[in-house]
């Protein structure tokens, strides 16, 4: 509805809605070269919308689908490390336990798609484009296979960066711009030449997309490690004072025992 260009551009602040709700919800600090990181991987992504031509015909309505879907998606990511990593041990989720419990409620759902939709439009939807494509059922089932593997793979990684990563859910939404940017490689390599026209080519732009994210993520990274090293040596600094004055106030308590007995 809004283009590609548009969509491009909004759907790339889904690391900003991510930072925010963190913020908003987990408490979380966030120093100003994280928040600087965090807008030049935004800005990386949207470089690539000037590969894309042409905007829809409802842009208004098309483009206030995405914002909502962006600030969605990213409050995914903060509420998924939140059932993690917030409340008592006994209340947490394990990375095992999210992950089945948000693949069961996924599959539940596709199910019933599949069984209302998919089944009573099955040739026309399905098995007749693969007559015409020349795909044999056993390398659609292979295709599937390995998709369905490579999910519970990245679903695995992802909730173990959300729950373990520092910067949880704002480290797991800078990494989703930098994958972003990976796929523009990979569909140049498997793709340019055989099928979907220039969209599928690596284009300047996209390499200028590529090394802006990369720098972003690399500088989001740098900077969570020294803000991480900063809090531990504040805490153990911290604790250590919070001894000291115990153990001074342990002595001068000592001290006063005689003075009172007598």
């Amino acid at each position: 509805m809004s283009g590609p260009t548009i969509f491009a551009i909004v759907y790339s602040s889904v690391t900003i809605w991510t930072a925010v709700f963190s913020k908003i919800l987990l408490g979380r600090r966030m120093n100003g070269w994280q928040w600087l990181n965090v807008v030049i991987v935004f800005v990386g992504l949207a470089i690539t919308a000037t590969d894309s031509g042409g905007a829809g015909s409802n842009i208004l309505n098309g483009t206030c689908f995405i914002i909502v879907g962006s600030a969605m998606h990213g409050l995914t990511y903060v509420m998924s490390e939140a059932v993690m990593t917030v409340g008592g041990e006994e209340e947490r989720l394990t990375v095992l336990q999210n992950n089945f419990v948000q693949a069961s409620v996924a599959a539940s759902l596709f199910l019933v798609w599949q069984l209302l939709y998919t089944l009573p439009h099955f040739n026309e939807s399905i098995y007749e484009p693969m007559q015409v494509a020349n795909t044999a059922v056993w390398y659609a089932l292979l295709l599937l296979g390995g998709f369905g593997l490579s999910n519970v793979v990245h679903a695995i990684t992802f909730f173990h960066t959300l729950k373990h990563f520092p910067g949880g859910a704002t480290s797991a939404g800078v990494m989703k711009g930098l994958q972003a940017v990976f796929v523009f490689v990979l569909t140049n390599l498997l793709y340019c030449h055989r099928l979907g026209g220039n969209k599928m080519y690596f284009s300047t732009s996209k390499l200028i997309s590529l090394l802006t994210v990369s720098g972003g993520v690399l500088g989001y990274g740098y900077s969570t490690t020294i803000q991480t090293t900063t809090t531990k040596i504040d805490d153990r600094k911290n604790n250590t004072d919070k001894g000291r004055q115990q153990h001074k106030n342990c002595n001068e308590n000592t001290e006063l025992l005689p003075a009172a007995s007598r």
